[in-house]
C-alpha cells in the first residue's frame, strides 16, 4: 500500500518554481524557437503574405527546393562510440580566412522588404559570430553601409552579369575597394525562373497596394510601421527600382553570359573569386581550369530551373572530381545544423544560410538573426558530440549514408535487370 498524507506547503515550494516572465515580447517569441521551422512559423506570423511568400517559395511547383531539403533528411549517420568529444572545435579555414563556423550567410535580394533592418541586421549578426556575410547584387543595403556594419568581420559579394556591362565592373570594384575579400560569380540567372506564388501576390518593388495587401496587412501593423516610418526601399546598387521581380530581372541580366565574362571579372577581382550555381560534375571542372577559386554547388534556393539536380546529391561526386584542386561550397535546402554536418562529412568546404537566415530576421530583426545562428550553431555542435567527432576535420564520408529516394530509371533498373537474370537461367533450366 502507498502511504499518504497531506503535502508539506514548503515542500511544494521547492517542486515547483515558478518561472519569471519575460516581459520582453520579441526575446520571449525568440527564445521559444527551438528550431529555424519554428523561426518560419514566427516569421510568417509577423509578415505580409507577398513578402514572407517571396522569401520562403520558390520557381513553378518548388520541387527544386523540396527534394534539396528532403535530400537532407534522408540522411543516416553513423556515430562512433566511446569517442569522447567534450570540447567541439567548429571553426575552420575559408577561402584564406577564419569562419567561427562552418556556414555563412548566402546573398539575399530585397532584404529590408522582409524586415526593415535588412543586411545591417545579417552583417551585424554573421561579424558578432565570426562568420561571413555576403551582399546580394540586388541587397538593399550600399556596399558601404554593410562594410560599416560589420568592420571587422568577412564580407562577400555576390555579382550578376548585368546586360549593361559596366555596372557590374564598377560593382566589383566598389566592393574590392570597401575591403570585401571574397566574390561570388553568380551564373544560374541568365533569365528569371517562373515565382509563381510572387505571380500570384502580385509581388513588386516597390510594393503594390491592394484590397488583399490591405487586409492582409491589418494584423499585421508592426511590418508597415516599420515600412513607413524608415527610408525608402530601393536597391542600393542599381537605380532600376519598379517591377515585379521576374520584370526587374529580366530586364537587368543577359542571357549572353560566358567565359569571357569570367575572364574580365577575374582580371577585375583583386580577392577570391567562386562561382555559385554549378550543377553538375562538367562544369565544375571547366571552371577549376578557368582559374577560379572555388565553386558554390547550388540552384539558387530552388528559385530558377525547378526540377534542377540536388546540390547535396552533387556533392560526393564532385568532390571526387575537383576537390583537390579548388573549394567546393553547397548551398539550398539547410534548415538544421545537421544539414552542415552532413555537408561538411561529405567533403564540402563550407556552406551557405539563405532562407534560415531570412526566416530569423523576419522574426525578430537583428535578434531574430542571432538566434538563427545561434540555432544552427547548438544544432552542430551537438551532432558533432553524438558523431563522436571534436573537430570539422575529423568528419569523414563514412560518418554520413544518403538513403535513396530518388533514383534515375537506368540505374534502378540495372539492378533489377542482374536480379532476375538467374532466376530466368534457373527457369529456363527447370
Amino acid at each position: 500500500m502507498v502511504q499518504r498524507q497531506l503535502p508539506n506547503p514548503l515542500e511544494l515550494l521547492e517542486l515547483m518554481q515558478f518561472k519569471k516572465p519575460e516581459l520582453d515580447g520579441r526575446k520571449r517569441r525568440l527564445d521559444g524557437a527551438l528550431t529555424i521551422y519554428d523561426l518560419r512559423t514566427i516569421a510568417k506570423r509577423r509578415t505580409p503574405k507577398a513578402a514572407f511568400d517571396y522569401t520562403d517559395g520558390a520557381a513553378e511547383g518548388e520541387l527544386s527546393l523540396a527534394r534539396a531539403r528532403q535530400a537532407f533528411e534522408d540522411v543516416e549517420f553513423h556515430p562512433d562510440v566511446l569517442r569522447p568529444a567534450e570540447n567541439v572545435d567548429m571553426s575552420t579555414e575559408i577561402l584564406g580566412g577564419p569562419s567561427a563556423m562552418p556556414f555563412g550567410i548566402a546573398p539575399t535580394g530585397f532584404t529590408r522588404l522582409m524586415q526593415t533592418e535588412g543586411e545591417i541586421a545579417g552583417a551585424g549578426a554573421a561579424g558578432a559570430a565570426g562568420i561571413p556575410f555576403t551582399l546580394s547584387t540586388l541587397g538593399t543595403t550600399s556596399i558601404e553601409d554593410v562594410k560599416a556594419a560589420n568592420p571587422n568581420g568577412r564580407n562577400w559579394f555576390q555579382l550578376y552579369v548585368m546586360r549593361d556591362r559596366e555596372i557590374s565592373y564598377n560593382l566589383a570594384r566598389r566592393a574590392a575597394a570597401a575591403g570585401f575579400d571574397t566574390l561570388q560569380f553568380t551564373v544560374d540567372t541568365p533569365v528569371a525562373g517562373a515565382r509563381l506564388r510572387d505571380k500570384r501576390n502580385g509581388f513588386s518593388i516597390p510594393p503594390q497596394l491592394t484590397l488583399g495587401t490591405i487586409i492582409n496587412a491589418i494584423p499585421r501593423p508592426w511590418w508597415w510601421y516599420d515600412f513607413l516610418t524608415t527610408p525608402k526601399l530601393e536597391f542600393a546598387s542599381l537605380s532600376t527600382t519598379g517591377g515585379t521581380v521576374g520584370e526587374l530581372l529580366n530586364a537587368a541580366m543577359d542571357p549572353t553570359i560566358s567565359y569571357d565574362d569570367l575572364a574580365v571579372i577575374r582580371d577585375i577581382w583583386p580577392g577570391k573569386i567562386v562561382v555559385k550555381g554549378v550543377q553538375n560534375v562538367a562544369d565544375s571542372k571547366r571552371l577549376i581550369d578557368a582559374g577560379v577559386d572555388g565553386i558554390i554547388l547550388s540552384n539558387h534556393g530552388g528559385r530558377q530551373l525547378d526540377r534542377a539536380p540536388i546540390p547535396f546529391r552533387l556533392l560526393p561526386e564532385v568532390v571526387r572530381e575537383v576537390g583537390k584542386d579548388a573549394t567546393v561550397m553547397v548551398d539550398t535546402g539547410i534548415m538544421n545544423g545537421a544539414d552542415i554536418v552532413s555537408s561538411i562529412a561529405l567533403g564540402a568546404k563550407f556552406t551557405l544560410i539563405g532562407r534560415a537566415y531570412l526566416y530569423g530576421l523576419m522574426a525578430g530583426g537583428r535578434q531574430g538573426v542571432d538566434r538563427t545562428i545561434e540555432i544552427l550553431r547548438s544544432e552542430i555542435e551537438r551532432t558533432m558530440k553524438l558523431l563522436g567527432v571534436s573537430a570539422l576535420g575529423e568528419l569523414e564520408p563514412r560518418h554520413v549514408t544518403q538513403l535513396q529516394r530518388l533514383v534515375p530509371v537506368g540505374q534502378a533498373q540495372a539492378p533489377a535487370r542482374r536480379a532476375a537474370a538467374p532466376r530466368a537461367k534457373t527457369a529456363a533450366q527447370g
